[in-house]
């Protein structure tokens, strides 16, 4: 079910209000529009690490000690790949430029682009 008007403007005022008292603490639990945690990301990082260390333990098993660094070296970049965030691109600035002179809280934009796609896959 959608905010009322009334609502979405209570809570504007609210995280506005936030972002005045408070702004280092707002800034921490608010998140860069621009960017989001991308499943496919993780699970490809958390294969990637898991194969690292399969690669660091026959490596050590072996005692060839560049197998072992490479094994590191791809748990290393499994663990990095699965941190990363992934750009939205033009989803991202099309919510933010829906109205201009006001910024959109990003969870309130995901919010927003979760409620609009339901609203499309229905007849």
């Amino acid at each position: 079910m959608p905010l009322s008007e009334h609502e979405q403007k209570l809570l504007e005022q609210l995280e506005k209000q936030l972002h005045e008292d408070d702004p280092k603490f707002a800034n921490s639990m608010g998140s860069d529009p621009g960017r989001s945690w991308s499943t496919r990301h993780v699970v490809i990082g958390v294969l990637g690490a898991l194969a690292g260390v399969f690669l660091l333990l026959v490596g050590v098993t072996l005692q060839n000690i560049f197998v072992g660094v490479l094994g590191f070296v791809v748990m290393g970049g499994g663990v990095y790949f699965a941190t990363m965030r992934s750009s939205r691109g033009k989803a991202g600035s099309k919510a933010s430029a829906g109205k201009p002179g006001k910024q959109r809280s990003s969870f309130m934009s995901s919010l927003e682009e979760r409620w609009d796609e339901r609203r499309r896959g229905e007849p």
